[in-house]
């Protein structure tokens, strides 16, 4: 067992996780490693459900990792089981290096509320309680004198662009409002690790985008390992370094918002991601041709070509490309060439990245 001095590089390790809800949850998964059994076969055959089948997957400090998928996927079931509000029916789990599964109840409660905090959906604020004091309401159970935790949470409040309504109450503020009062209280306890389940799925799309800014601006500031739940996935490739789409229990794919978009792993995937603009999400080295290539059919790429660097997105490159037909250079972050972009690289891009492809 990993102690906390054998630290990872992974801040979350989830190794062979499976979460079968029903009173012959064993059997039935014995069952299922032994013959393959389907989900459909398993509640058939021990009214059992499968909610997590088999998942792996790495996270890395300081990243937004999105989990995301269709009702029922298992993503909920799965980043429950990251604080053990949900207890797997087989598989591994660790936390910055310590394995969950084996703390006790006293340690599992302690390190949840020093470690790890959870935002909600339905925000889950405290109605008897004001902002300030739902705020403080994790340093309270931490045992932090009062002077501190309201310090801390007036200014966690502030962060959350709330200032001046930490007296008001749940029922005075707007669904927004209330959301960034769930924010904050999560912050305020300074944990390594957010856990988000569609924290912002049941705003108006206005208010949401405006969080997911928000959100976004104060993940850069304050380095916070994040996995995010979400149903969609404009919204996971808006805000996700990476992102691991499940069906049915699985994981399907993990990787970049570019690497699920340009390389979905399956006709699953693919309809999923039918409808994304590649615009904000494809970089120029995805599109790029070695410049090598380029220059043994077309000759030498003129000193004076436009650069751009490898990661500039396709709504740059389209723009210059309005202007000037000419092929631009991809160059490194050492400013060296290393690839070549034509406007027929850019149009065949957008156009294969259409619905009706």
């Amino acid at each position: 067992m990993k102690t906390a001095n054998d630290r990872s590089e992974y801040a979350i390790e989830i190794e062979g996780v499976w979460k079968i809800f029903g009173g012959k949850a064993q059997a039935a998964l014995a069952d299922v490693k032994a013959n393959g059994l389907t989900k459909k076969a398993v509640l058939e055959k021990y009214g059992c459900v499968i909610g997590v089948a088999d998942a792996t997957m790495n996270i890395r400090p300081g990243e937004i990792f999105c989990i995301m998928g269709l009702s029922g996927s298992g993503k909920s079931t799965l980043v429950r089981h990251i604080n053990r509000l949900l207890e797997p029916t087989a598989g591994k789990i660790l936390v910055n290096g310590q394995d969950i599964m084996a703390m006790n109840s006293a340690a599992l409660r302690r390190y949840r509320n020093e470690h790890i905090s959870m935002v909600f959906q339905n925000f889950a604020l405290m109605p008897h309680r004001s902002v300030v004091d739902n705020v403080a309401l994790p340093l309270e159970i931490r045992g932090v004198n009062k002077n501190e935790r309201l310090e801390i949470a007036e200014r966690t409040i502030d962060m959350v662009e709330l200032t001046g309504w930490g007296n008001k109450f749940a029922h005075e503020l707007s669904g927004g409002m209330q959301q960034r009062v769930g924010l904050a209280r999560a912050l305020a306890a300074d944990p390594e690790i957010l856990l988000m389940d569609e924290p912002f799925s049941a705003l108006d799309p206005l208010i949401r985008r405006q969080l997911q800014n928000e959100f976004m601006k104060l993940a850069s500031q304050m380095n916070k390992t994040t996995v995010f739940i979400t149903h969609d996935l404009d919204e996971a490739v808006r805000i996700g370094d990476r992102i691991a789409i499940m069906r049915d229990g699985r994981v399907i794919q993990i990787g970049t918002p570019e690497d699920i978009v340009m390389n979905p792993a399956d006709d699953y995937v693919a309809d999923f991601v039918a409808g994304i603009s590649r615009l904000k999400v494809v970089r120029a080295h995805a599109v790029m041709q070695e410049i090598s290539g380029f220059e043994s059919l077309h000759g030498a790429l003129g000193a004076d070509a436009k650069t751009f660097p490898e990661d500039a997105d396709l709504s740059q490159m389209i723009e210059h490309a309005i202007a000037d037909e000419k092929p631009v250079a991809v160059v490194d972050r050492a400013g060296a060439r290393i690839g070549v972009i034509t406007r027929a690289d850019l149009l065949r891009t957008v156009i294969e990245g259409t619905e009706t492809s």
